[in-house]
């Protein structure tokens, strides 16, 4: 076998030349290097392999087709089968009688070929041709890579503005419940928990996918929104309410959906979790045998999202501290969840609270007492 030999320059685009015959590495050498390109070149299949992975990476590849050790269609599958090499864009370098193989190479995806004996000009305009190309192509994919970026960068910084602007708005209704601490952080967490439980079991499989968790934990602090609308004479009474505050404090279900629909209607296209979080809003308070309010909703005609948001929303209601009672201790609370399992809850979702409850009492644990 021939050695293999390389040369090289220092100029910004770098061809590699690749053919077993001295004579030609030499003029096709002497012709591109001046023309100011630097050029590497390999006399051998397997060192035009090894010279295409080293920086700098060539940026055009003009390749013999016939050669002894590895020949030219062999060595371009071998470079598009690289990740390193594969885009680089080749040239066949062919005999004037081998139609055949012009014809082969085109075919497997070499971007040209050069017939022999070269003719300079010749050589020069193609070389240059794809030289032009390979630059307007790097650019496009530097300035998509740049969209891409920028696309993603602003869409976190949307998600970012919407999920601070829900948590304002029910830090709002919060503030006004003096009582409820850090209510919101626990129940999307618990949300979460439920959710990501869930998602597996066949009867959630398809309402509960990655998208549709997002969702509901996005929306699921603005549970509590209609809130804002509750007299404060009721809403801040330090005891138990009336039969007839109660009926007012009831309202708020209603209050919250309203007010997100309102936003809906306000909005030419707006956002996908407005009608998830309407859903809690009104239907966190339904139970699943139907005794709940404010629409009596039974079984599965509740929402899901509404359905995990009133395990959470009870669960934290017990464990939390009121005017009127003692928080409830953990394991009680777990058995007072587990007793209205098929009556206050979905079953389903029941098991799931009980399945992984020491995350349930980790978060009390780590939320409890810090405003």
């Amino acid at each position: 076998m021939k050695s293999c030999d390389l040369d090289g320059g220092n100029l910004s685009r770098t061809l590699l030349l690749v053919d077993d015959a001295p004579e030609n590495l030499q003029v096709l050498g002497e012709l591109l290097s001046d023309a100011g390109y630097r050029v590497k070149v390999a006399n051998c299949g397997q060192a035009a392999l090894h010279y295409a992975r080293r920086d700098p990476i060539p940026d055009l590849v003009l390749l013999d087709v016939m050669m002894p050790d590895v020949d030219g269609y062999e060595v371009f599958e071998r470079l598009r089968a690289d990740p390193v090499t594969r885009k680089i864009p080749v040239i066949f370098l062919t005999g004037l009688d081998e139609a055949a193989q012009v014809a082969h190479g085109l075919g497997l995806g070499a971007a040209d070929y050069i017939t022999k004996p070269i003719q300079p000009a010749v050589v020069l305009a193609r070389v240059r041709a794809q030289i032009d190309a390979k630059r307007a192509r790097d650019w496009l994919c530097d300035q998509n890579s740049f969209l891409e970026t920028e696309v993603a960068r602003r869409m976190a910084e949307n998600d970012l503005i919407q999920h601070l602007t829900i948590r304002a708005l029910a830090h709002l209704a919060e503030m006004r419940d003096p009582e409820t601490g850090n209510h919101i952080l626990r129940t999307e967490a618990y949300v979460r928990l439920l959710a990501n439980g869930l998602q597996d079991h066949p009867r959630f499989r398809d309402s509960l996918d990655a998208h549709a968790i997002r969702l509901v934990i996005l929306s699921a602090p603005l549970h509590d929104i209609g809130k804002v609308g509750i007299p404060d004479h009721i809403l801040r009474k330090p005891g138990a309410l009336t039969a007839a505050e109660w009926s007012v404090m009831r309202t708020h279900a209603e209050l919250g959906a309203a007010a997100i629909e309102r936003a809906e209607q306000d909005i030419e296209e707006p956002p996908e979790f407005l009608s998830v979080a309407k859903d809690i809003a009104r239907s966190h308070h339904e139970r699943w045998d139907g005794a709940g309010y404010p629409d009596g909703l039974a079984g599965d005609r509740i929402p899901v999202c509404a359905r995990l948001m009133a395990l959470a929303d009870v669960f934290d209601a017990l464990v939390s501290p009121r005017v009127y009672k003692k928080a409830f201790p953990l394991e009680q609370a777990r058995v007072m969840i587990a007793a209205q399992r098929g009556r206050h809850f979905d079953p389903d979702v029941t098991d799931a609270f009980i399945e992984g409850f020491d995350a349930f009492a980790e978060i009390v644990e780590r939320h409890t007492g810090i405003d």
